[in-house]
């Protein structure tokens, strides 16, 4: 006759060689997979940026960003907007020139290592003491950020405008473009935001700050701009694609503007041909491609030439194209799809 407590043990021994891990999932490589983290996204600047209790152009550009599927993490030291706002850090401060971002901006990149920088800067500066030399500190605020953030994509807009400071207005953002450019030139992640020209006077109700009509329309600045540097959102190639595309303006004048796509292939496997769709906002049309194939206006769509369509894994191609229209020089959107 068996024991009370040898009948116990094997009840036990029992539960235990039947009982399965009720979190367990098949897990070949024998460690959980990382789940990517969320980019993070500083928006930089004075008022314009804080966006008093609306959020300003952070509301709109987080919901767009939430819709396209992004997963972005707005940072900074500074917390406003609606209480329905999803995501309500920044590095905005109302009344601040760029000599008091520049005092502060290394700690706050140390602090929030920010992926990618939205800077809108100058504002305080045209109606301060030294409107001249604004461009000028806006250089040096941007070499600071490039050197402790090398790594960051760092968007500059030109400043929107100020009903009673025009003409200011308009030589500091004429100024600022040229340094950028050269910046970019020289390799480091610098792109050139055009603002100014997609906010009406109209929609600044005390002349400076924009209305919600106004912060929309600069969200959608953003928001194109951040689409256009493949990784600055995360961005992956497009659903049956497997290429990414990237341009940028290389110079510009009256009538006019010239480009350059690179096209890259970060997969693992080769292709054998591409096919990029590039949207040119402003009215412009492509008057002239080297390097592929253009047809269409508004959103062009360039297939590569018989030279430099195979792309093996992580090689790259460019085409270069001329674009004509009296619009201020701007690329939108690029997306890619490979063969």
């Amino acid at each position: 006759m068996s024991s009370p407590l040898k009948v116990l043990s094997g009840v036990l021994a029992a539960v235990l060689l039947t009982a399965q891990p009720v979190s367990a999932a098949p897990n070949p490589g024998g460690t959980a997979a990382p789940l990517a983290a969320p980019v993070r996204v500083m928006p930089l600047g004075d008022s314009i940026t804080q966006g008093g209790s609306s959020g300003g152009y952070r509301l709109d550009l987080g919901a767009k960003l939430r819709s396209a599927g992004r997963d972005v993490d707005f940072v900074g030291s500074a917390v406003d907007g609606p209480s329905s706002m999803p995501d309500r850090d920044h590095e905005g401060h109302p009344g601040w020139t760029i000599a008091q971002v520049d005092a502060n901006v290394v700690n706050w990149l140390r602090t929030h290592a920010p992926r990618t920088i939205l800077l809108h800067i100058g504002t305080n500066d045209m109606y301060g003491s030294d409107p001249a030399g604004a461009p000028r500190r806006l250089s040096a605020l941007v070499d600071k950020i490039t050197a402790q953030a090398p790594s960051a994509d760092v968007f500059v807009s030109t400043i929107i405008p100020i009903r009673f400071a025009d003409a200011t207005v308009r030589g500091y953002n004429a100024a600022i473009v040229p340094l950028l450019r050269a910046k970019a030139a020289a390799g480091k992640r610098v792109h050139v935001v055009d603002a100014y020209p997609a906010v009406p006077v109209s929609d600044l109700p005390d002349g400076i700050h924009p209305n919600a009509a106004g912060y929309a329309k600069m969200a959608a600045v953003w928001y194109d701009a951040l689409r256009s540097v493949p990784g600055s959102i995360g961005d992956q190639p497009q659903p049956g694609g497997t290429c990414t595309a990237a341009p940028r303006v290389t110079g510009s004048w009256g009538g006019g503007f010239q480009g350059e796509v690179t096209v890259a292939n970060p997969t693992a496997s080769a292709i054998t041909g591409w096919t990029v769709r590039l949207a040119l906002p402003n009215g412009h049309a492509v008057s002239q491609v080297w390097g592929g194939t253009a047809s269409g206006t508004g959103t062009v769509t360039v297939t590569n030439a018989p030279y430099n369509g195979a792309l093996g894994p992580g090689a790259s191609a460019t085409f270069g194209f001329i674009a004509s229209g009296s619009g201020a020089a701007a690329v939108g959107t690029a997306t890619c799809t490979g063969s």
